[in-house]
């Protein structure tokens, strides 16, 4: 499977980003999960959220519940992030990520940068 993410950004305070990425390539109908994980800056990587592939049970870090929402597009056999009220602390670059199973080890598009200003 391989997965093409787009829609990261620099933009101020307050603002939205719309981040999408689509998965193409062998295996790419048999995805179990979708999900959407972050690496700031002199950090580790942290899930952000993740949904089912069917578009069910959405689920979110504290940090970003009520402001950013996981969705899936079957047209374009993606999984979507919607960012709004972005603050300067959501500043890294955003990893999407697919598995195939419960247990499956993540697969790993490249990561999209988005930077916040204040």
């Amino acid at each position: 499977v391989q997965l093409q993410a787009s829609g990261g950004g620099s933009v101020q305070d307050g603002a939205s980003l719309r981040l999408s990425c689509a998965a193409s390539g062998r295996g790419s109908n048999g995805i179990y999960k979708g999900a959407w994980f972050r690496q700031a800056p002199g950090k580790e990587r942290e899930f952000v959220a993740d949904i089912a592939w069917n578009g069910r049970n959405p689920y979110y870090a504290d940090s970003v519940k009520g402001r950013f929402t996981i969705s899936r597009d079957g047209a374009k056999n993606a999984v979507d992030l919607q960012m709004n009220s972005l603050k300067p602390e959501d500043t890294a670059t955003y990893y999407c990520a697919i598995r195939s199973g419960s247990h499956t080890p993540w697969i790993w598009g490249q990561g999209t940068l988005v930077t916040v200003s204040s």
